[in-house]
């Protein structure tokens, strides 16, 4: 049987979702005044779909659709990588080397609250960056021809990228000290950015191309293409991110070290 404290304020924890709101929105102030995170997370992927217009159309590159309409939907599939990947490792890494984790330990906060904050922070930020990239899309003359099919997709293929991507970079971020965290992170993500079938449709890559079907970034880029380009859903593509995400959980859910 409950008793009601004489006390007024009573002690005690807050409910889980104020704790998990407070957390995120903590999260989310990190996350938008660190200018490296801003770095990645909007300034490149920007300057890629800016850069890569203008470079096309320079070099007289052709494609089947006009450029920006065929480079869009890859670069939002690069800013969902950089934040949930990149950005993700790279915090939690310092936030390990310097304690912060160790301390949340100590408060009501549980450890599946402290995820669900940074998860929701992530998709925070994301909503960001879809309005500035889209934005300046638009400017570029971007016309998304997905139909009434195409934004559902692309809304499943960034939350079912977010957790692959998430949760790898957690698993880096928890077995690898900070400093290589960082180079690791950073490594990655320029290697995906170049040859990972993100910004570019995977037919560009020549024989890779049925490769990089398989990996988290080309998956992403072909869901995020699919919907928004042809308004279709890439079934590959989606199982690819499913397995994905499910392998990166099991993985940083064994192995990822909170101290």
């Amino acid at each position: 049987m409950s008793t009601v404290s004489p006390f007024a304020p009573a002690p005690g924890a807050a409910p889980l979702h104020q704790q998990v709101r407070a957390q995120a929105a903590m999260e989310t102030k990190l996350l938008l005044r660190n200018g490296e995170q801003l770095l990645l997370a909007v300034v490149i992927p920007v300057l890629a779909l800016v850069g890569g217009v203008i470079g096309a159309n320079q070099l007289g590159l052709d494609f089947d659709a006009p450029v920006v309409d065929v480079l869009t939907p890859g670069v939002l599939a690069l800013a969902v990588l950089s934040t949930s990947f990149t950005s993700l490792a790279i915090a939690t890494g310092f936030e390990r080397r310097y304690g912060l984790i160790k301390r949340l330990g100590a408060s009501p906060l549980p450890r599946h609250g402290l995820l669900l904050g940074k998860v929701i922070a992530i998709f925070v930020v994301q909503v960001f960056q879809a309005i500035v990239i889209c934005g300046v899309a638009v400017a570029l003359g971007w016309t998304p021809d997905g139909g009434v099919v195409g934004l559902p997709v692309a809304l499943v293929g960034t939350f079912l990228g977010t957790l692959a991507f998430g949760s790898l970079g957690l698993l880096m971020a928890g077995t690898l000290r900070a400093e290589a965290t960082l180079a690791a992170a950073n490594l990655v993500y320029l290697l995906l950015l170049m040859g990972g079938g993100v910004v570019l449709p995977r037919d560009t890559y020549g024989a890779a191309g049925e490769v990089l079907r398989f990996l988290p970034s080309g998956a992403l880029g072909d869901a995020l293409r699919g919907g928004l380009t042809d308004g279709r859903c890439d079934a590959v593509a989606m199982v690819t991110l499913a397995v994905w995400a499910v392998i990166g959980s099991v993985l940083a859910g064994r192995y990822f070290k909170w101290e």
